[in-house]
């Protein structure tokens, strides 16, 4: 035996002890976090065999005793809403050309550059910036000849808009019509004899109803999923004329423009949004509603356009504090805050401090639901009105007109006197309206009442949200033509009771409540 095998036979002895020392430690670990339940195995995994652990004694767990919701046909039911909606959602692919990133200049840009090498050079080695952006979303078929809705955000000022079909046939679709202000559009393409999804009538639609979401998540076609509604009328600041259904269906990008069918496999929104801090879903989606959206698609494809009708009021909403002032019992019903000129509503004798009960039959309980309410009257209709004024209940009829492209009032013009309020009012500063002002805060010199310069910090109306560069028209429903006017109302108000404000801001003119 040589020297080499001398050395070599302890060296392979401890290799082997080791070895086995190491898998012995590791092996009383894993029984350590066995025994001890520590929580730490991933679930789905293998647990121990219960015959190798010492029994638990029995522990009395509470039951829920909770109805649970029932659905005729349980997950059949929606295995078979999905096979008859899934064919009628499609893939939207669309392209459309942007500027490239950056600064945007080169060496190229450089007017010196030019001078010593000349327009010839640059343009040859001049690249262009172009680069093409594409986008993902959904639709969904409710024609069989190829009519497809989806939304503005989804197709809007494309290029090039690409179909694809759950049977994977692909389509160049044709812009029918978009709507910005309701994240509507509408694409066609050639085909026929296409799957649809037939539309329901939302207005019917109720909180706690099972809903599936059916799009394209990520690219992931033919995705769906289930939740419920778990509001109505929902406004999230990112459309014009809003009236979202509000689900916790899981909803993601790509989603935009799928569908929300009810438990009878009918359309009844058109997936738009989520609420996310993530980028994903957290249970919070919003829809168009079918009626919204069938309404707005019949004027895209039968005149490209859509007209909206037109009352003529600003309104907002009827606080606790603002029905109290106004006498009315309730919080039911929409604040008539001003009256346009030669509007319906100016025509028919509606006044400011109106509160709107019910329009053309309906009850109206926020602003929301009033304003896309008169957007949706056809033209020329004839409606009734009921309304509260002076704490008595009236009605009118008039006819809708077309909504004009601008609307805006004038007033009379005023002089330049400033002072400070008292009272109750003494936390704000005002001055006449002079053209310096008007300019300051975008006003204009001849409108009437006078402008607030200052509100003081950590006030009652500053937490109330009275803002300087707000115009007042009204101190308790009487008009403020000028700062002495002004003054002779704030003087004589008895310091326990509340204000009613009347401010004209960013062109609109609303109601505040300062309490003392």
């Amino acid at each position: 035996m040589n020297q080499l095998d001398i050395d070599q036979k302890p060296a392979r002895g401890s290799r082997r002890w080791l070895v086995a020392a190491t898998l012995l430690t590791v092996g009383m670990i894993i029984g350590f976090i066995v025994a001890s339940d520590l929580g730490w195995l991933p679930t789905g995994h293998a647990v121990p065999d219960s015959s190798s652990v010492a029994p638990s004694p029995p522990v009395a767990r509470p039951v829920s005793t909770a109805p649970q919701p029932t659905l005729a046909g349980g997950s059949q039911t929606f295995v078979e809403i999905a096979k008859s909606v899934r064919p009628a959602v499609v893939n939207i692919y669309a392209t459309k050309s942007g500027r490239s990133g950056g600064s945007g200049m080169t060496p190229f840009d450089d007017p010196l550059f030019r001078k010593f090498f000349g327009d010839e050079l640059f343009k040859k080695f001049e690249h262009p910036k172009e680069r093409k952006e594409r986008g993902l979303g959904s639709g969904v078929i409710v024609d069989s000849n190829g009519l497809i809705i989806t939304n503005n955000h989804v197709v809007g000022k494309a290029d090039e808009i690409r179909v694809t079909l759950s049977d994977k046939r692909e389509f160049k679709a044709k812009l029918i019509g978009t709507d910005p202000k309701t994240d509507v559009a509408v694409v066609k393409i050639e085909a026929t004899g296409l799957a649809t999804v037939s539309w329901a009538d939302s207005d019917k639609l109720e909180v706690g109803e099972f809903v599936l979401a059916v799009g394209n998540p990520f690219g992931l076609t033919q995705t769906v999923t289930l939740g419920i509604v778990s509001a109505l009328g929902r406004a999230a600041g990112i459309a014009e004329y809003e009236d979202f259904i509000q689900t916790d269906a899981a909803i993601n990008p790509g989603n935009s423009g799928g569908a929300l069918v009810n438990v009878r496999g009918e359309l009844v929104g058109i997936n738009t949004a989520i609420f996310s801090q993530s980028g994903g879903n957290m249970g919070i989606g919003f829809a168009v509603p079918s009626n919204m959206a069938q309404s707005i698609m019949g004027q895209l494809v039968h005149t490209g356009k859509v007209v909206r009708g037109w009352l003529g009021v600003s309104i907002q909403e009827l606080t606790p504090e603002l029905a109290s002032q106004f006498g009315v019992g309730d919080t039911k019903g929409v604040l008539v805050s001003d009256v346009m000129d030669d509007s319906p509503a100016k025509k028919a004798g509606f006044e400011r401090a109106d509160v709107i009960l019910e329009y053309d039959g309906k009850s109206m309980d926020s602003p929301t639901h009033l304003r896309n309410a008169v957007a949706q009257t056809p033209v020329g209709k004839k409606v009734t009105i009921k309304f509260i004024r002076d704490k008595k209940t009236k009605t009118v009829d008039l006819t809708i007109v077309e909504q004009p492209k601008s609307m805006s009032q004038n007033g009379d013009e005023e002089g330049g006197e400033s002072a400070t309020a008292t009272g109750i009012l003494s936390s704000l500063d005002v001055r006449d309206l002079n053209e310096e002002l008007a300019n300051r805060y975008g006003l204009k010199p001849g409108e009437r009442g006078v402008v607030i310069v200052r509100v003081k910090p950590g006030s009652t109306a500053e937490e109330l949200g009275v803002r300087e560069g707000d115009l007042v028209l009204e101190v308790n429903r009487q008009a403020v033509g000028s700062v002495k006017a002004f003054e002779k109302i704030a003087g004589k108000l008895p310091s326990d009771q509340a204000v009613l404000l009347l401010l004209k801001r960013q062109g609109r003119t609303i109601y505040l409540t300062l309490r003392p």
